[in-house]
């Protein structure tokens, strides 16, 4: 018979502790479509006021994020006993105003791919929801 705690349920988690995950983690992921074709992208992100910011480069992901700007991205994490997921629904913009720029820059973002990240996106949040549970695995067996 297995243990019946809150312990084992998942939790929603509310929205401070998903952006306390979203700001801890070192990267994060965005998907975005464009033609009827869903992409993921690995980014590295900060958090500024309340909205997901990143550098990426022309291409690929900003041509997406230019035809359709809604987006979701999402971060994960687990450790040997829990796990975690939030996701951030919203409306991603390219932005390039100096003061805005020089912001998130001082957010220390830096991306881990070689190539040059000199434009800047911003998803501005319309929904957030993330949970937490402990891992299956990690449970002890009634049987042991």
């Amino acid at each position: 018979m297995e243990p019946n705690d809150d312990t084992r349920a998942t939790r929603e988690l509310s929205a401070e502790e998903c952006w306390e995950r979203i700001e801890a983690a070192p990267y994060g992921r965005v998907a975005a479509t464009a033609a009827g074709e869903i992409d993921i992208f690995p980014v590295n992100h900060g958090v500024d006021h309340g909205t997901v910011v990143f550098r990426t480069a022309a291409g690929t992901k900003l041509l997406e994020l230019t035809i359709n700007d809604r987006v979701a991205f999402e971060v994960d994490a687990f450790t040997e006993t829990d796990a975690f997921s939030v996701v951030v629904k919203g409306l991603a913009e390219e932005f390039d105003r100096q003061g805005e720029v020089y912001a998130a820059e001082r957010l220390g973002i830096t991306p881990w791919a070689p190539e040059e990240k000199d434009r800047w996106v911003r998803i501005t949040p319309t929904e957030i929801h993330g949970r937490t549970f402990a891992r299956a695995d990690a449970q002890p067996r009634a049987d042991s």
